[in-house]
């Protein structure tokens, strides 16, 4: 690549070469799940269902460990390249590499060993225990090959190559709903199945995306650079809010979880999965076009040219504003037929979800303003400021909403939790960028 393209390239072209395949990528990767959910509710049961949605902070640890490594290295390395450094780069894609391939076979192990005592953790009853066990027992066999997938992805954009990582997850999930069609539909094989389906897509997936890293050609590549244990930490630390997301997800669905089996047993713990499955795509567009401006930011903060990184940052509020508009009408207007995919024929469920589906939907309205401020605040370096937002958003007042507002006003008060946590930190997240220069004083303002 060009090292400098991300430099000079015009911001508008940058952001569609860049954004655009990371969005489509995002949803893609995330909808794997939701793609289980619908075989699963459709062709097993709501139980079944249910029992995927109880296993995803399971899938949201490997995803969490594998994002923080990876952004972390993806931001470090954006900024190295930027101050003419390739060297740095070098060994930081080598530390991060090294670092992701142990922590996901201790994964695998864990997750072979305990997964009956995980799903258990997770808050899985007597009816659901089982399902959940075998899903995780599945998957962990697949965590060092899903992390290996994503870590090259995000980093094929640094060698110029955002586009892999889209052909890739379009490979994966043309995979992931033919196996599970074949599996669940055909051959009856349950949870069995979408667990197997779902590895197996993903590891499709690497055979595309690994292939720049096997160039030695390149500017970064498994071969070149040293392990430096000293940068683990910085690098780590640097990548932390996109671990504090994923925990933030993971302790969002449990949350949720215990609640609705508390309040409403089994069918509220899936119609809470249909809403969540339907807020999943809306969030994982957000978060793909915050993935996708990260280069761009790094490179020119590491170049010092503000200019651009105002530019960035205001188009890709603008258009995580226009996403979160699009989507609260569609969840306000459609939440009926949107539930319908997952719950076809189950009036309990669909009643609750379709009720909660117009609270939820104001979420949106805030959540691109925060995802984006996260994100920008992870490309230049500042990862306390970006730790705040992401576990304002995501851990904090979630944990305090859901803990106050249904006792005051009741099931409603379950749904209303995301979009209150979402609205603190708007608030927060704007004190933020009014602290941190000029540029994003001017930001905040435009917005």
């Amino acid at each position: 690549m060009n090292e400098n393209i991300l430099g000079t390239e015009k911001i508008s072209k940058l952001f569609i070469k860049f954004s655009i395949p990371a969005m489509i990528s995002m949803v893609i990767a995330g909808i794997q799940p939701i793609i289980d959910g619908i075989f699963l509710g459709n062709f097993v049961g709501p139980n079944a269902m249910a029992s995927v949605n109880i296993v995803q902070p399971f899938i949201q640890v490997i995803i969490g460990f594998c994002m923080i490594m990876s952004v972390g290295a993806l931001s470090f390395i954006g900024r190295s390249l930027g101050e003419g450094k390739k060297e740095e780069s070098q060994n930081i894609f080598k530390t991060a590499f090294i670092v992701i391939t142990v922590i996901s076979l201790s994964i695998l192990l864990f997750g072979r060993l305990f997964s009956q005592e995980i799903a258990v953790l997770l808050g899985s009853n007597e009816v659901l225990l089982e399902g959940v066990s075998i899903y995780i027992k599945i998957i962990a066999l697949f965590a060092p090959l899903m992390s290996l997938m994503l870590f090259f992805g995000f980093i094929d954009r640094v060698v110029g190559k955002p586009e892999l990582y889209l052909k890739g997850m379009i490979l994966s999930v043309i995979a992931n709903i033919s196996l599970d069609f074949i599996l669940i539909k055909q051959l009856g094989l349950g949870i069995k199945g979408a667990a197997f389906a779902t590895g197996i897509a993903y590891v499709s997936a690497l055979f595309v995306v690994a292939h720049p890293m096997l160039n030695k050609n390149n500017v970064v590549n498994i071969f070149s650079g040293k392990f430096n244990k000293s940068i683990i930490i910085p690098m780590a630390y640097n990548g932390s809010s996109e671990g504090v997301v994923s925990i933030a997800t993971a302790t969002t669905a449990y949350l949720f979880n215990m609640t609705f089996m508390e309040i409403a047993g089994e069918a509220g713990v899936a119609s809470f999965t249909t809403i969540n499955y339907i807020s999943q795509f809306g969030t994982l567009v957000m978060f793909g076009i915050s993935d996708g401006i990260t280069p761009i930011l790094s490179y020119n903060y590491g170049n010092k040219k503000n200019d651009r990184l105002d530019d960035t940052l205001k188009l890709a509020l603008k258009v995580n504003l226009a996403v979160g508009v699009i989507l609260f009408f569609t969840l306000f207007g459609f939440g009926e037929q949107l539930v319908s995919l997952f719950a076809k024929g189950n009036k309990d469920i669909l009643n609750l979800a379709v009720s909660g589906s117009r609270i939820y939907a104001f979420s949106f309205l805030m959540s691109g303003f925060n995802i984006i401020n996260s994100g920008y605040f992870t490309a230049i370096g500042d990862a306390k400021d970006s730790i705040i937002i992401a576990a304002s958003r995501g851990i904090i007042f979630i944990v305090l909403g859901i803990n106050i507002l249904p006792m005051i006003i009741g099931m409603n008060g379950v749904w209303i939790t995301v979009p209150f946590a979402e609205c603190i930190t708007v608030i927060i997240g704007m004190h933020l960028i009014k602290r941190s220069n000029s540029l994003s004083v001017e930001l905040v303002q435009d917005y």
